[in-house]
């Protein structure tokens, strides 16, 4: 079996990890010209950990040494007010941590489990065709590709989504985003600690992501989704969004170079019962891509990449393993979907459609159990 996954980002990297531990020959096409570093932090949520481990442990152990492990939790007002401090019980409670790590080591670590000859650079994909029902991918300016099974792992601007569902533009939250990784020191930001302050339909969240870094990200109630033209106006827009809230969020923002904050509009789609069309699938956010309330885009990601290797390793032929991992993964998905949407104070009523009841309750379960349910995640 050969696969072909489009997009070198941490779902598309992930999946050929689990897919060449099962002998299955795999290449990944990357439309960027290089795999660069970017202003990023993630929380590898226990789930997301648990399914690295299955598809190599090796990964896990990496990225304990290059992360932080979120062991304290502070929630404050904008003006600084203590709401809440607890200590974090994810290990115990669920067998690994959560961990904080930069985007970019999190990428490095996954492409060094596989041979450097298996990444394709600078290949856009045009489009997929057909010849004797094995997809022939084309790519600008590049020889076409022949596959048995295409994989789409190409974020929420899915170029392989567009082919095989062609539903258009993701859809506004309603929210506009900005973020930025920093090395700075100030008495509250302690290692191992991440601390989320929230008021007046605004939210900043700032933790230790290891190796003296910070990571803040910033989000903001916004009815416009036009991004800023230029760097000094993305820096002057998030600093007058969060002028006078506590320190060391201003100081911060102050100290940061313009060019390294990254803005974005929250963006997510609606959700679809099937994700495959014969031999090409989705994976991540190509295929329920959804607002980051609870931070489970990369984490499901991963989980996609366990089962859809599993699938494929003991399903008799592919059409069977797909519809294996869409029993799978679909409802899961949706769920965590209606929930994130949910918390992000952003829910669709037009949706309520789409999700079945069962799924609904599972969404609004109370907090521990829904926690237990995500985070307990066994492959």
């Amino acid at each position: 079996m050969k696969v072909a996954i489009i997009g070198a980002g941490l779902g598309g990297l992930a999946t050929a990890i689990a897919l060449r531990k099962h002998g299955i020959s795999v290449q990944v096409y990357e439309r960027a010209r290089e795999l660069r570093a970017i202003g990023a932090g993630l929380t590898v949520a226990s789930n997301g950990l648990t399914a690295l481990a299955a598809i190599d442990p090796g990964i896990v152990t990496r990225l304990l040494e290059l992360g932080s492990q979120n062991r304290h939790f502070q929630l404050r007002k904008a003006g600084g007010e203590l709401i809440a401090a607890l200590p974090t019980t994810y290990m115990a409670r669920y067998g690994q941590p959560a961990l904080n790590v930069l985007w970019s080591n999190l990428q490095q670590t996954l492409a060094g489990f596989l041979p450097p000859d298996s990444i394709h650079l600078s290949h856009r994909l045009i489009t997929i065709e057909r010849a004797a029902d094995r997809p022939v991918l084309q790519f600008d300016g590049r020889e076409p590709v022949t596959a048995d099974l295409v994989v789409g792992a190409d974020g929420i601007n899915s170029a392989v989504r567009q082919a095989i569902i062609n539903d258009g533009p993701p859809r506004y939250a309603g929210r506009m985003s900005w973020r930025g990784v920093i090395r700075y020191e100030h008495p509250s930001l302690r290692p191992d600690e991440v601390t989320f302050f929230a008021g007046d339909s605004k939210n900043f969240a700032v933790f230790d992501v290891g190796g003296g870094l910070t990571f803040w990200s910033a989000t903001v109630l916004w009815p416009d989704p036009t991004v800023s033209g230029d760097a000094a106006s993305v820096k002057a827009r998030v600093a007058e969004a969060f002028a006078g809230w506590a320190a060391p969020i201003p100081e911060m923002l102050a100290a940061m170079p313009a060019e390294d904050i990254v803005e974005r509009p929250i963006e997510d789609r609606t959700p679809v019962p099937r994700w495959s069309s014969g031999p090409v699938t989705l994976l991540g956010d190509a295929a329920h891509a959804m607002v980051p309330s609870l931070g489970q885009g990369a984490n499901t990601a991963f989980e996609d990449a366990r089962e859809l290797s599993q699938s494929l390793a003991h399903q008799p032929n592919i059409a069977a393993a797909l519809a294996h991992y869409e029993q799978i993964r679909v409802p899961r998905t949706q769920v965590i979907h209606a929930r994130s949407a949910d918390q992000g104070s952003r829910y669709y009523e037009a949706d309520n459609e789409i999700f079945s009841r069962g799924i609904l309750e599972r969404a609004t379960a109370g907090q521990q159990e829904f926690e237990d349910w995500l985070y307990g995640y066994a492959p």
